[in-house]
């Protein structure tokens, strides 16, 4: 997962406008799953997609959905009307979406995510329960075992945030994300 972590820390020092959804978010939360992409939605703006592309513009960006693989080109045309883009890169695969299904646009995936810290930066997740409606929504069988496992997480949480509740020692400001934490 490291490349995928340099491929995140890219779009952070670029300062393109997204929301890390799906597996790695997923991950994030302290899932188990293995991801082999990052799943983003963003702000398709021309501006933000701008920023996408010089984020990438060195890591050979193609759309592997096409069957020519074509280079990623960034032009007003192309922005217009444009809802996904499904791209490899040579730090792995980029998954850029414009709305989460159960979830909706990027506005509303904005609303519902949470700022987490990772060892390169701050980053926007889908928060756990948006994240559970979005994965119930897709209903893929590995979206039912995440499911599974994102209830589990998210039963934990319950329970020690009612232990901290009694204690008075519950923590405040940014949560840190598992991810990263053993270097990968």
């Amino acid at each position: 997962m490291g490349d995928l972590n340099s491929l995140l820390q890219r779009l952070i020092r670029h300062q393109v406008d997204f929301v890390v959804v799906g597996g790695y978010a997923a991950v994030a939360h302290g899932s188990s799953l293995v991801t082999m992409d990052v799943d983003i939605c963003g702000d398709f703006s021309a501006g933000n997609l701008r920023r996408l592309q010089e984020a990438l513009a060195d890591l050979h960006p193609v759309h592997r959905m096409t069957p020519r693989r074509l280079p990623l080109r960034i032009t007003p045309e192309f922005c217009r009307g444009l809802k996904n883009l499904y791209l490899d890169t040579d730090l792995g695969q980029l998954d850029c979406l414009n709305a989460v299904l159960g979830i909706g646009e990027f506005p509303a995936v904005r609303r519902r995510s949470v700022t987490i810290r990772l060892p390169f930066g701050r980053c926007r997740i889908l928060a756990l329960d948006a994240l559970i409606e979005a994965k119930q929504a897709m209903n893929r069988p590995r979206d039912q075992e995440t499911v599974l496992q994102l209830r589990a997480i998210q039963e934990r949480l319950k329970r020690g945030a009612r232990a901290s509740d009694r204690r008075g020692t519950r923590r405040r400001g940014v949560p840190e994300s598992p991810i990263g934490r053993d270097g990968s």
